[in-house]
């Protein structure tokens, strides 16, 4: 039986967030078909219909869960920006190590990502939520591979950023998957060399780390 939380006052915008979460946790632990209305309510502490006060359907909820997943994921991402060098290459650098690093590289994320890949396949609405967080995190990474000292036309940086993405997507999933199949630091150095040698130009060289890499 899942734990049920104590009941307290919360403001809308706190319950509501409660019940993404819950949904989130219950996913994580016994996949999409684990996430029921009364499992989640049960989860967060409230009345079934309760639920019905903040989401029109389950399927509302699921896709508000599946958004907040990904967005948190490219937030965790941005986050170091906030005390990076100047230098764009730096920056750029610094985005895109810890994209494959702890928080973002995290079994449990790959687990809930993996259970909400057929909604996203069956159900348009989720599609258009996977797509709008996916450009995010896409378009976060073409602004600083344009911010890069080079030119290079729109066209090309578009196509640079869904290459970098690939190369990302790829040792997130491997890095949180196998962690115990590089030695530590090794996804980094591995997608600073992938990354500068799609963009032509030295990552690693500039990378200075806010933390324990992977």
């Amino acid at each position: 039986m899942s734990e049920r939380r104590p009941y307290r006052r919360e403001t809308e915008e706190r319950r509501r967030e409660d019940l993404i979460l819950a949904a989130l946790d219950l996913v994580a632990s016994g996949g999409v078909q684990a996430a029921t209305v009364r499992a989640i309510a049960d989860r967060a502490g409230v009345t079934p219909g309760l639920i019905r006060h903040y989401f029109q359907t389950k399927e509302d909820l699921t896709r508000a869960a599946y958004h907040r997943l990904m967005q948190q994921m490219t937030t965790d991402s941005a986050a170091v920006l906030d005390d990076a060098p100047t230098d764009p290459r730096a920056r750029l650098a610094r985005f895109v190590a810890a994209s494959v690093s702890p928080p973002v590289v995290d079994i449990t994320s790959v687990g809930l990502w993996a259970g909400f890949v057929h909604d996203v396949q069956r159900d348009v609405a989720m599609r258009e939520v996977h797509n709008a967080t996916y450009l995010a995190f896409r378009d976060k990474l073409q602004e600083l591979i344009a911010a890069l000292p080079r030119t290079a036309p729109v066209a090309q940086l578009r196509r640079e950023a869904i290459a970098c993405n690939a190369v990302i997507d790829g040792l997130w999933l491997e890095g949180s998957i196998l962690p115990e199949g590089f030695e530590p630091g090794e996804i980094v150095e591995i997608v600073l060399s992938s990354v500068g040698a799609i963009l032509g130009v030295d990552l690693a060289s500039t990378y200075t780390p806010d933390r324990t890499p992977a």
